[in-house]
């Protein structure tokens, strides 16, 4: 199973190109707010932050309790949903960011990844921004870096939201092998991309359009960063981390020792993440919930009124 490769849809509709990543560094003493009064448009200001050999490029959005945002494979920063992010912000500090060889982070060193580096990446950046603890949101191939987080680091995760993501090992479900090799390719087509995201309906297509139209009005306002490259080395190393994630029980064995109260959501149309995963995962973390709601693997984007309603009645205060 791999998992969403949104970069390459926006790239081909929207004609977003690359334009380097920026010289800003960040110590954790230097962070400020970044955003801005209601009535002023949020623009996102990317920092660059040395996090071991890496550089790595993140941004804020919003106010109140952290929450880190792990995106899925072949995606940067760039490619949440900003429908979703404006529905987050409003009671949370969203911490989005791209992971090594990704957008405007360094390139990948020798040509490999993992989830529990990824994660070990990720504890970095959030102790390096003066965050020691923070919510944690993983989606998709992001769902397997926030469970290592959660395992590698409990310390650093106050609580766990899970999207679209499987526990891997034996108790992964995977979806037909046909959309499974859309979701691997780092160069499908535009319908390919929109086929696994969204629902086969028509109403489904126009919201895949509508997604990719929010990403192109966002990304020229400045409220998302202009940030669509991911190099198809990276892409092809992230679905390689996924072999031994799907061979090893190991993970799915340790999401018993999660001691952050999870809440593990997908959708019910999900071709690419079936629902029973969140079943799974459901049983395996101890103090779980399990919420499925309408669409496919991009639910909580066409649905986002109410997983953004789901996510923060879970989160709660802090």
């Amino acid at each position: 199973m791999t998992t969403t490769t949104l970069l390459l849809v926006a790239a081909l509709l929207l004609g977003v190109v690359w334009s380097g990543w920026g010289d800003q560094d960040v110590a954790g003493a230097d962070v400020h707010r970044s955003d801005t009064a209601r009535s002023s448009p949020f623009r996102a200001n990317v920092r660059i932050t040395q996090v071991g050999d890496h550089r790595i490029a993140w941004y804020e959005r919003g106010s109140g309790p952290p929450l880190l945002m792990a995106i899925g494979t072949g995606s940067t920063m760039a490619e949440w949903d900003p429908a979703l992010l404006e529905l987050l912000a409003r009671e949370r500090r969203l911490i989005l960011f791209d992971y090594p060889g990704v957008g405007r982070s360094s390139r990948l060193r020798d040509g490999r990844t993992s989830f529990a580096g990824l994660a070990d990446t990720a504890a970095s950046l959030l102790e390096k921004i003066g965050l020691p603890r923070a919510d944690v949101l993983g989606w998709s191939m992001g769902g397997f870096v926030a469970q290592q987080l959660a395992i590698r680091h409990p310390r650093a995760v106050r609580r766990l939201v899970l999207a679209g993501t499987n526990p891997g090992g034996d108790a992964a479900v995977l979806g037909p092998p046909a959309d499974q090799r859309i979701d691997s390719d780092p160069n499908p087509s535009d319908a390919a991309a929109l086929r696994v995201l969204y629902p086969r309906t028509r109403a489904g297509r126009e919201e895949g359009r509508a997604f990719l139209r929010r990403l192109d009005r966002a990304s020229d306002t400045g409220e998302i960063p202009d940030d669509f490259e991911v190099p198809d080395a990276t892409v092809r190393a992230q679905v390689r981390a996924e072999d031994p994630w799907l061979r090893s029980n190991a993970n799915a064995e340790a999401l018993a020792s999660v001691r952050a109260p999870a809440l593990v959501t997908g959708g019910r149309q999900d071709p690419v993440v079936p629902s029973l995963n969140a079943r799974r995962l459901g049983d395996l973390i101890p103090d779980a919930r399990v919420r499925l709601l309408p669409g496919a693997h991009a639910f909580l984007f066409g649905d986002r009124e109410r997983f953004a309603a789901v996510v923060e009645g879970f989160l709660g205060p802090a």
